[in-house]
């Protein structure tokens, strides 16, 4: 099996050099409703591309493509190909890093369920307030 991966020296980084922040990768992951789809379909077990196209409707080859590619980018899927010559089997996996930021669209989830069934926000909150700063009050 071959993996394809960013490599440790450049996981998370940006065409111009520059590493790429976690709110940014939040950002572009969580401001796509494809690739968070795709993550939660991925996380449910279904790590092949033909899988993934079934389990979600009105999802193009071409999108699923690119968001796939993003997420390797960032270090968030870790894709892995078996197989010499067509056809191969290709998969794609969550990396520790991308378990790690499940937990974030995990919490995102919550969230967004708890205000759908009309908690208040001030009730999910933190219980330590915060100042704008970031310091504890």
């Amino acid at each position: 099996m071959v993996s394809k991966g960013p490599a440790t020296d450049d996981l998370r980084t940006e065409a111009n050099g520059k590493a790429t922040t976690v709110a940014a990768m939040v950002e572009e992951i969580v401001g796509c409703k494809w690739s968070v789809q795709l993550l939660w379909h991925i996380l449910d077990g279904h790590h092949r591309p033909s899988e993934l196209l079934r389990e979600l409707p009105g999802l193009s080859p071409k999108v699923m493509h690119q968001r796939l590619r993003k997420m390797v980018g960032f270090g968030i899927l870790q894709r892995s190909v078996r197989g010499e010559k067509p056809p191969v089997e290709v998969e794609y996996l969550l990396t520790p890093f991308g378990q790690r930021f499940m937990r974030v669209l995990d919490e995102v989830r919550r969230l967004q369920e708890a205000v759908d069934a009309g908690a208040e926000l001030r009730s999910v909150a933190v219980e330590a307030e915060v100042t704008p700063a970031g310091t504890p009050r």
